[in-house]
């Protein structure tokens, strides 16, 4: 099979007022500027790590999870389906995967709550782009350094696992 020559991935950086901003490239894989040292999963939730302990009001992190809810994509209606329904959260959340040709899954995600959706939509860009195998070794305790704990109620933390359950199952099967 052929490397890839070119790379399309969403990333954060920080806009003219300094605040994080999702943003996308497109262009030669050599050119991409976000080093993943192998595990593209956990450079991504490290990026997120770090973002949520830069802020050290735990209010301010929630609002910041909101915000990150309102700026993320709105899903169009045709894929709001039973099938791509995360049961387990405290409001009506999706969490579609593409599938491709590469053996990576891209996700798209929603929510009826903003709380959920800024969670959903973490987790889907920080498995976007993986592949199967990188999605199935991914261990729940992995999430530790997010301090759900003490960032969500029980029950959104409930409904952040059902997130995680249902991605890892796209990682596991085979279309």
């Amino acid at each position: 099979m052929e490397q890839e020559k070119y790379v399309a991935q969403w990333y954060w950086q920080k806009d003219w007022n300094n605040e994080w901003a999702k943003a996308y490239y497109v262009g030669p894989k050599e050119d991409w500027m976000i080093p993943t040292n192998g595990n593209a999963i956990n450079t991504k939730l490290q990026t997120y790590v770090d973002s949520l302990n830069d802020i050290p009001e735990m209010q301010d992190r929630y609002l910041w999870l909101m915000e990150l809810g309102k700026r993320s994509p709105v899903m169009p209606e045709r894929f709001k389906l039973k099938e791509f329904e995360v049961p387990g959260c405290q409001s009506q959340t999706w969490l579609v995967p593409h599938f491709t040709y590469g053996d990576k899954i891209h996700f798209t995600a929603d929510s009826a709550a903003l709380i959920s959706k800024g969670m959903v939509s973490l987790l889907a860009d920080m498995f976007s782009g993986s592949t199967r195998k990188e999605i199935a070794a991914f261990e729940e305790s992995d999430l530790k350094d997010l301090k759900l704990d003490t960032l969500l109620t029980s029950g959104r933390r409930n409904g952040v696992y059902s997130m995680l359950k249902k991605i890892r199952g796209y990682g596991r099967s085979q279309d």
